[in-house]
């Protein structure tokens, strides 16, 4: 027996039409309806909103307007192909119609994770940017223990240098070397007394890596003043993408480079090759030290565009995802 959705909505009298049309047409083309609530899923919604009714058998589609003669050509053309698929006893046939016929614990589960991505990928952000900022108020409360195990989580994950770092509770939001050239702003050698740090391989780098702060100065957070604007910017854009009803067109991949990879390459390369000790290069990229505004402006300008560019590429593909399941399941139980 043939399985027809029918993609319809309350109050949607072509879609009652169409489905008294297919109801006369069941002794001559026996198969099963099964009707699809578009406004079960915004997917469905952005899909079909403005062309129901729509039926689907097999391969075919058709959409309004639907007439009694396209839907006898319909039936008829799917009734056929599935009438010779039978007989060929075609093995890849005969799988998609045992899958189709089980609703498994998987299918379940990829259906409500196709549903609930955002949500995750958002708590994901929001734990991931937030341990860091928690190590220091714990070091605040006197919970040095948990503090400085959030510390180490994040050590492989970050440089984690003082001078890159914010700082809370302390007189200053931040401290950056001497070379930054930050004006109004106590220097990271001056609270720390760490010295000599413009050797990239010199082990008061290891020291810088392993302050922590005090009282006066404040507490450093665990993920460097880059880091924290990139997942922040995600955390900021999968926040709006959500409210917004995932409208947002994907970002172009030229823009992402022009965007997100530009700055921050500009700023992290041009700073890392002036910080070599090699006399040819020195001559070419003369030493600077970046300062912490450029750092939250180039990352936070990638995070919101690598999230620009890959948020509606994921939607996309679980929008397919919800739409497959929503059909097996309707279709399964409608079986019922």
């Amino acid at each position: 027996m043939l399985n027809v959705t029918l993609y319809t909505r309350k109050e949607c009298k072509l879609c009652d039409e169409v489905k008294a049309e297919l109801n006369e047409l069941k002794t001559q083309y026996p198969h099963r309806l099964v009707e699809v609530d578009i406004d079960a899923d915004a997917a469905l919604v952005a899909k079909f909103g403005t062309i129901i009714p729509v039926v689907e058998v097999g391969p075919y589609s058709l959409k309004a307007p639907i007439t009694r003669q396209t839907l006898q050509m319909t039936l008829g053309a799917a009734s056929d192909r599935k009438n010779q698929l039978e007989k060929l006893d075609d093995p890849i046939y005969k799988q998609r119609v045992k899958k189709g016929k089980n609703v498994t614990t998987g299918d379940r589960v990829s259906f409500w994770i196709a549903r609930k991505y955002l949500l995750i990928l958002n708590l994901f952000m929001l734990f991931y940017v937030g341990l860091p900022l928690l190590a220091p108020t714990l070091m605040k409360l006197g919970a040095e223990l948990p503090a400085n195990i959030i510390y180490r989580m994040y050590k492989p994950l970050c440089h984690q240098f003082a001078f890159r770092s914010f700082f809370l509770f302390g007189e200053q939001p931040f401290y950056p070397l001497a070379e930054a050239g930050v004006l109004g702003y106590k220097t990271f050698e001056e609270v720390s007394g760490i010295v000599n740090l413009d050797d990239p391989y010199s082990f008061t780098r290891f020291d810088a890596r392993n302050y922590i702060g005090n009282e006066t100065v404040g507490y450093k957070v665990a993920l460097c003043e880059r880091d924290i604007a990139i997942y922040a910017a995600i955390l900021l854009f999968g926040v709006t993408f959500g409210l917004t009803g995932r409208r947002f067109k994907s970002l172009h991949w030229m823009l992402w480079i022009l965007i997100g990879l530009g700055p921050i390459g500009l700023d992290g390369f041009s700073q890392l090759f002036s910080q070599f000790d090699w006399e040819w290069l020195s001559t070419l990229v003369p030493y600077r030290e970046s300062t912490p505004f450029l750092r939250v402006l180039t990352g936070a300008l990638f995070g919101i565009a690598t999230a620009w560019f890959a948020y509606p590429n994921i939607e996309e593909s679980m929008s397919e995802t919800r739409q497959y399941y929503v059909k097996k399941f309707a279709v399964n139980q409608g079986s019922e």
